[in-house]
């Protein structure tokens, strides 16, 4: 009896451990694009629960394993929003992750730096950086959390989803010393009511003019607006926005659809009449539950096979 009593807590223990978090930094050593700065993290709790972080110095990646009898081998990075000023951490990052892991994806959710002048030498390539590096480290870590590093996603929520799309869109790396393998190119891109375009007319102010400033130039707007920089090897990409989001135009999400669509590649997209923004799994105006048809797209390309 009691070597089963002991069998069956070195299981739980074993269970324990797979599910466990693990938080790296996502970088070893000097972090690129930063300067010496009285900068610090701060993280603010809701009343209702909710966890916003902001001045972000030392990014991380927090690992979400998928169950090993669920484990597909596909892998996400996830950007939370919050207009390049802080992140919903929890509801547009933690919540997310464990929504992946019961689709057998392992999610890792990125804590980048916010476009801050005082603690990066050029902020508008900070966020970025930290994407595609990231991507770069999930890739070389791939044996150590049963991912494949040809099944890379990125996902982002609001300006996280700016993020994405310009991780998407940006195939260079931005880091002057960067290897070149692996890549830094995510396998297909998941766009939850984006930030998309910087031009005057589809802006969201606040994440405009914390990544550019307040009086950026044309062509920085035209860099930085991601459906202006769709090409034919920019990933398949699944869109979600509500039609009544006053705080990022759902026009947004269609004309990343509409560039995606010129240049022949592979996009699916949801659109809800009311919703508004920031909504995170669940948009309450509906039954309807768009992380299912997430399951579904991902399934239909293969990405969920193990």
């Amino acid at each position: 009896m009691n070597k089963r009593i002991l069998l069956l807590l070195l299981a739980l223990g074993s269970a324990s451990l797979l599910s466990a978090q693990t938080t790296l930094p996502l970088y070893t050593g000097t972090i690129p694009n930063s300067r010496p700065s009285r900068v610090q993290e701060t993280s603010v709790t809701l009343a209702n629960g909710g966890v916003r972080i902001s001045r972000v110095v030392q990014p991380t990646l927090t690992v979400f394993r998928a169950p090993q009898d669920k484990a597909t081998g596909t892998a996400v990075v996830i950007c939370p929003g919050g207009g390049y000023a802080r992140l919903s951490i929890d509801h547009e990052g933690y919540d997310v992750a464990r929504r992946l892991n019961e689709m057998g994806v392992t999610a890792f959710v990125l804590k980048y730096r916010l476009p801050n002048d005082s603690s990066q030498t050029d902020k508008t390539t900070a966020p970025l950086h930290d994407a595609q590096q990231a991507l770069r480290l999930v890739r070389q870590r791939a044996a150590d959390y049963g991912v494949n590093p040809a099944r890379v996603g990125i996902m982002g929520f609001s300006a996280g989803g700016h993020l994405a799309a310009t991780a998407g869109t940006h195939l260079t790396p931005v880091a002057a010393n960067a290897p070149a393998q692996p890549g830094v190119r995510p396998d297909f891109l998941v766009l939850i009511y984006p930030v998309v375009s910087l031009t005057d007319s589809l802006m969201h102010p606040g994440s405009r003019n914390n990544l550019l400033g307040s009086a950026p130039a044309p062509a920085q707007i035209r860099r930085y607006s991601a459906d202006q920089q769709v090409t034919a090897q920019t990933p398949p990409a699944f869109l979600v926005h509500a039609q009544d989001d006053k705080t990022v135009p759902v026009q947004n999400s269609l004309r990343f659809y509409e560039a995606c669509l010129r240049r022949g590649v592979p996009a699916e997209m949801h659109l809800y009449p009311r919703g508004g923004h920031g909504f995170g799994l669940r948009n309450q105006t509906t039954k309807d539950d768009w992380p299912l048809h997430l399951q579904h797209w991902l399934e239909a390309n293969g990405w969920l096979s193990r």
